[in-house]
This record gives structure tokens, C-alpha cells and sequence, in this order.
């Protein structure tokens, strides 16, 4: 008979993903897993397989928990026409107060892309699908707050915003103040030529 887990391993896999957040795959130490979970090397061994395993259940996690509660009013059947301002305006916000707090900055899939993980297909995949999931959100967005816009139209728009949200993300980490800037121009954009 096995013994029991003495772990929440949605707490694990959630402290571990602020950590590979923070400071990327990397960097992070089995030593540095072991201090933020209090698990020993075995059982994070047993319960993940690998440090890669255990980013893969972080990534997932990030997915979960950040990323998609996020975008779920730029994902419902009615997509609100203020929808897309407002995820970007709480995005500003987001970067403003974590950055004041332990709390990761940035992206956590931006961030692993521009890492030597980035060069792994697994990821690349995650990455690319986590783009593509982001276009589709924003460009439900987009349509919302321009009923009347062609494909062409939403499509480019669309493109140019995401862009400007991967950027934020990628300086959130070095200067969140511009990162800030960058969507509140994007914000600024949108509601120019919507009224």
C-alpha cells in the first residue's frame, strides 16, 4: 500500500510557475523548487517525472489560472464592445501592481520564448497556440467595438494589438512604466476611433 500525498499539488505546481515566472526555466534550481514547495528531490521526481515535467504542469497552470480567466470576456458567445479596452486597461493595471509586490512580472510564455527552452518544438507549440488562442480573443475584441469592420480590417487590428501585448509583456520586466504606456496608447488608439 502507497502512502498518501502530503501535498496540494495545485499549490506546488502554483508556486513553482511564480518561480519559472519570475525568473525563467533556466535559472531555477531543484534546490530553488525544493525552498518554495518544501517538497524533497524524490517527491517532486514521483510526482512530475522531470523539472520539465513539472514546467509543462506550470505552463498549464499559467494557462489556466492567468492567462484565460483573462481573456474570458474577449472569449464569451457576446463579446461586450468595451471588452477589448477593458482587458487592456486591467492588463496596465496588472503590470502596475505586481510590480510592486514578490509577484512575477511579464509573461511567462513571452518570457520561456526568449530563453534557450524556446528552441524546444514542445514549446515553440505551447507558445504558438498561446498566440493564437490571444489573436482569436482580440479579434472577437476587435469585431465588438467595430461592428461594422471587414475581415481584412479586424484581422490587421487585431495584429497590431496583440503585437502591442506581447511588447507590454516583454518590457513589463524591465520597464513596467513603459509597458504601461505601450497599451495605454493601445487603449488610446481604440478609443479615438470609436467615438
Amino acid at each position: 500500500m502507497g502512502r498518501t500525498q502530503g501535498y496540494d499539488t495545485a499549490e506546488v505546481v502554483g508556486a513553482a510557475r511564480n518561480l519559472f515566472w519570475q525568473r525563467g526555466f533556466d535559472a531555477v534550481s531543484v534546490a530553488d523548487v525544493q525552498q518554495v514547495t518544501g517538497l524533497s528531490r524524490s517527491s517532486l521526481y514521483h510526482a512530475f517525472g522531470s523539472m520539465r515535467g513539472l514546467f509543462d504542469a506550470a505552463v498549464t497552470d499559467y494557462l489556466d489560472t492567468v492567462v484565460r480567466p483573462r481573456l474570458a470576456p474577449l472569449r464569451s458567445p457576446d463579446v461586450a464592445p468595451s471588452a477589448l479596452v477593458d482587458y487592456l486597461t486591467g492588463l496596465s493595471a496588472a503590470i502596475n501592481r505586481l510590480g510592486d509586490g514578490p509577484e512575477p512580472t511579464g509573461c511567462l510564455l513571452v518570457g520561456t520564448a526568449a530563453t534557450s527552452l524556446g528552441d524546444d518544438s514542445a514549446v515553440r507549440q505551447v507558445v504558438a497556440a498561446y498566440h493564437a488562442e490571444l489573436l482569436e480573443a482580440v479579434t472577437a475584441g476587435v469585431r465588438a467595438r467595430y461592428p461594422d469592420i471587414d475581415e481584412l480590417g479586424a484581422g490587421a487590428r487585431a495584429r497590431i494589438v496583440t503585437g502591442s501585448i506581447i511588447a507590454a509583456m516583454t518590457l513589463a520586466r524591465v520597464d513596467r512604466t513603459e509597458a504601461m504606456r505601450l497599451l495605454d496608447a493601445t487603449v488610446g488608439t481604440l478609443t479615438d476611433d470609436h467615438a
